[in-house]
C-alpha cells in the first residue's frame, strides 16, 4: 500500500509539471493575439477566482502579521510570473524553465551546509553556459535576463510560501496571494492591452493557462507531498527543465541543438544533486502548495 502511495504521488508530480508546461505553452500561443502581461493578469485572475470558491477564506480572521506574508507572497508571485513570460517571449520553453530552475538550485546550495554542494553550482552554471551554443551570443540578452529575473523570484517564492504555509493554514494563503497578484497586474494589464479582456478566443486561452499552469499543478502537488517527502519532491520538480523541452517540441515546434540539451540535463543532474544535499544538512522548508 505505501508503494502505491508513492507511485500515485509520482504520477501526481508527473501530471502537475505536464500540465504547468503545456499551459505555458498555451500562453506563449497568446503571444499573437496579446501580450505577455495580459497573459499573466488572465492567469492570476482565473486562477485566483478558482482557488477562492474552493477555499473560501476567512479573511476577517487573520493577523496583520499573517497579511503582511500573503501580500509579500503575491508581490513575489507576480514578479516571477511577469518576468517568465517576458523570457518566453524571447527564448525557448525549455531553455527558459532551465535557467529559471538556477534560482530554487542556489537557494538548496546556500541552505546546505557542505562545502561540496558548491560543486552542484558550477555543474549548472556550466549546462547553463552550453544552452548559448558555447556562446551567449546565440541567446537573447533581454529575454536571459527576464528567465534569471524568474529565477531569483523563483526561489523568494519558496522562502515566502514557506512563511505563509507556516502561518495560514491549508492552501487560503495561496489563494489570497493569488488574489493581491491578480489585483498588482490586472490595471497594468488592461492599460497595455484591454481590448484582450472582451475578447472570447483569448479569454478562453487565459482561462486554460490558468487551470493548466496554476490550479492543476497546485492541487496536484498538495496532494503529493501528504505521501512523499519534501526532498523526493523537490527531486522530481527538478525534472521540470525536461518536461519543458518536450512540450516545446510537441507542442511549439521548439526544437534544441545537441549542446542545449546536454546543457539541460548538466542542470537536472546539478538540481538534483544540489536538492539531495540540501535535504541531508538543511531543516524542511513546509511548501504552501
Amino acid at each position: 500500500m505505501q508503494r502505491d502511495g508513492r507511485a500515485s504521488a509520482v504520477a501526481l508530480v508527473g501530471l502537475g509539471l505536464l500540465c504547468q508546461e503545456v499551459g505555458a505553452s498555451f500562453g506563449v500561443l497568446m503571444f499573437g493575439l496579446t501580450n505577455p502581461v495580459a497573459v499573466v493578469a488572465f492567469r492570476l485572475v482565473f486562477a485566483a477566482v478558482i482557488l477562492l470558491i474552493v477555499t473560501r477564506p476567512r479573511v476577517r480572521s487573520f493577523t496583520g502579521h499573517q497579511w503582511c506574508g500573503i501580500v509579500l507572497l503575491g508581490v513575489v508571485l507576480t514578479t516571477m510570473n511577469v518576468a517568465f513570460y517576458l523570457a518566453l517571449e524571447r527564448l525557448a520553453l525549455g531553455v527558459t524553465v532551465t535557467i529559471e530552475v538556477l534560482g530554487p538550485l542556489v537557494l538548496a546550495v546556500v541552505m546546505s551546509k557542505k562545502k561540496s554542494a558548491w560543486l552542484w553550482a558550477g555543474l549548472a552554471f556550466v549546462g547553463v553556459a552550453a544552452l548559448g551554443g558555447g556562446g551567449w551570443e546565440t541567446l537573447d540578452p533581454v529575454g536571459v535576463l527576464f528567465a534569471l529575473l524568474a529565477g531569483a523570484s523563483w526561489a523568494g517564492y519558496i522562502l515566502a510560501a514557506a512563511r505563509v504555509g507556516r502561518d495560514v493554514p491549508g492552501v487560503s494563503g495561496l489563494a489570497l496571494a493569488m488574489t493581491v497578484g491578480a489585483v498588482i497586474v490586472l490595471p497594468a494589464a488592461l492599460v497595455i492591452d484591454a481590448p484582450a479582456f472582451i475578447n472570447p478566443t483569448i479569454i478562453l486561452l487565459g482561462l486554460g493557462v490558468a487551470v493548466l499552469s496554476s490550479v492543476i499543478p497546485y492541487t496536484a502537488e498538495l496532494l503529493a507531498l501528504r505521501k512523499i517527502s519534501e526532498s523526493t519532491f523537490s527531486v522530481l520538480m527538478s525534472l521540470g527543465p525536461a518536461t519543458a523541452s518536450i512540450v516545446g517540441f510537441l507542442v511549439l515546434g521548439q526544437h534544441l541543438t545537441v549542446l542545449e540539451i546536454a546543457g539541460i540535463v548538466l542542470v537536472i543532474a546539478a538540481s538534483i544533486g544540489a536538492v539531495l544535499a540540501a535535504g541531508r544538512t538543511a531543516p524542511p522548508v513546509e511548501p504552501i502548495a
